[in-house]
């Protein structure tokens, strides 16, 4: 049996995976999560065969929650269940040390395929991203925003799906204050001035998509 540990901080998503995993003979759910924190808890306190994960929780999520999890776990496998189809999503998510990228539109049996490879020490990207992430256009040379840290990366991202300050700060459960700094030096690093350039640089750059903003 493949035991897994299915963080996503929407109970819905959550019920619907675990109905999908119920018409399987040979995975379970281990325990869920809806927030970084409580990853962790329960992979100390739970035997986990391997980690469904989202990349967007409250408090730590995203790259820092899997490099934190491959610290203390480095041989469980990690598995993102995502709504982002971009390649610089997926590929800061794979050098963080995720073994495999899904995304929440996928047809089930991609998802159960997924899990069994991972949970037999392969390594999985969703079909459809896989074109994304071998013909992507970007040059050899580092994009700006390569040179972000993974917090400012998450801001900028959030901010071109048309979030505010406020309501960053309530996905990331950081202050106002906190995410506006963010915001401030994201945009000195780029060379941006205002929130137009920054949805335009966004834009060329494939960080966002029309699902987001809409």
């Amino acid at each position: 049996m493949i035991r897994i540990l299915i963080a996503d901080d929407h109970a819905i998503v959550r019920g619907g995976l675990k109905q999908i995993i119920a018409t399987t003979a040979d995975i379970g759910v281990a325990g869920e999560a809806a927030q970084g924190a409580e990853v962790m808890e329960k992979l100390r306190t739970c035997r986990v065969d391997l980690l469904l994960l989202d990349m967007t929780m409250p408090g730590i999520s995203g790259v820092d929650l899997i490099r934190r999890v491959r610290t203390e776990h480095p041989a469980l496998p990690v598995l993102v269940l995502s709504i982002h189809n971009e390649a610089q999503v997926v590929a800061r998510a794979v050098r963080a040390g995720a073994t495999g990228y899904v995304t929440k539109d996928s047809d089930p049996d991609i998802l159960l395929c997924a899990i069994r490879k991972l949970a037999g020490g392969g390594r999985f990207i969703d079909p459809k991203l896989v074109d994304v992430m071998v013909f992507d256009t970007h040059s050899s040379d580092a994009a700006p925003h390569e040179i972000l840290s993974d917090r400012e990366f998450q801001v900028l991202h959030l901010l071109a799906a048309g979030k505010s300050i406020n309501a960053i700060a309530e996905v990331l459960v950081l202050s106002a204050k906190t995410i506006s700094t963010h915001k401030m030096r994201l945009m000195q690093k780029l060379g941006i001035e205002n929130n137009a350039e920054l949805i335009r640089y966004a834009i060329k750059h494939g960080l966002t998509s029309e699902r987001d903003r809409s």
